[in-house]
């Protein structure tokens, strides 16, 4: 994805708002995400994640809303893989809890359901149901689509884990409600601009993400990690995902607590920087939650 030097987005379609692109259609996480913590923005439906990030540097819309992980189901393998690749920054961060409605057509009914389709994410999240009620799990490319998919060609025994609103935007029916596995079911929102936005130093609790690759030496990672520990800076995240199907070739996700002004920070990713064949900040934002 490269940068375009086209105009700035059009925002005479939107009541003159700036643009928010999300991944799925309407009815979608994302765009609920979107709609409680970009009250400013009017959200755009993008087909998938590279589409909504493509949004955003190509000028047709000013931020992107993009889920990266979830406390059932874990990380969002496919934002790990984009993110450094953009020229896009992390600018913000959200939690957003997770409400999944087992949704049908209008005259469908618990007892002849066989088929559930959804976003692989929310079958990870709602799993205890699906055993419970001996359902095929299909996986649909989002939760919103799979319900308007369902609306406009499904069948009586097929049924959607997706939103409420995806419910109504779609004249579907709600067989049960908030059948997620747990209460605390909860996603993490990253919200993506063409230009940083970094805090102060001193402006409360502050995230930076950055990814890494470490060089092909004995004890790499080890060393290169070592200077969070010595200078006392708390990462709380760190995971690993393999580069063009290589196993040998490692790419390294971090968060952690600080600004890269905070001496401790500096400190760290200056050694870091020493023993890392490949190095960039993702973005420096303040803190969603209290760390």
């Amino acid at each position: 994805m490269s940068q375009s030097s086209s105009p700035a987005p059009d925002s005479s379609a939107s009541g003159g708002k700036p643009i928010i692109a999300f991944q799925g259609e309407p009815g979608a996480y994302s765009e609920e995400a979107c709609l409680t913590f970009a009250q400013g923005f009017t959200p755009l439906s993008c087909p998938t994640f590279e589409a909504a990030l493509d949004a955003v540097q190509q000028n047709r819309a000013d931020r992107a809303m993009l889920p990266i992980e979830n406390s059932l189901a874990g990380r969002v393998a496919d934002i790990h893989h984009l993110l450094p690749q953009t020229n896009l920054h992390i600018v913000a961060e959200h939690f957003l809890a997770i409400h999944h409605q087992l949704i049908g057509r209008p005259n469908a009914s618990i007892e002849g359901l066989k088929v559930v389709r959804s976003h692989a994410m929310a079958l990870g999240q709602a799993r205890r149901i699906t055993r419970e009620l001996g359902l095929k799990p299909e996986i649909a490319g989002d939760t919103a689509g799979a319900a308007k998919e369902l609306a406009e060609k499904g069948r009586d025994d097929q049924c959607v884990f997706a939103s409420r609103r995806a419910a109504e935007i779609y004249g579907l029916k709600i067989l049960r409600e908030n059948v997620e596995d747990a209460g605390h079911n909860t996603t993490r929102f990253l919200e993506m601009a063409r230009e940083p936005n970094d805090p102060a130093p001193d402006d409360g609790p502050i995230v930076t993400t950055l990814v890494f690759q470490v060089r092909n030496i004995p004890a790499a990672l080890y060393k290169a990690l070592g200077g969070f520990a010595t200078n006392g800076v708390n990462m709380t995240k760190l995971e690993s995902y393999m580069l063009d199907g290589s196993f040998s070739a490692t790419m390294f996700y971090v968060d952690c607590e600080g600004h890269p002004q905070h001496e401790n920070v500096r400190l760290a990713l200056e050694e870091l920087s020493f023993f890392s064949s490949k190095m960039k900040i993702l973005g420096v934002y303040k803190s969603a939650r209290p760390r």
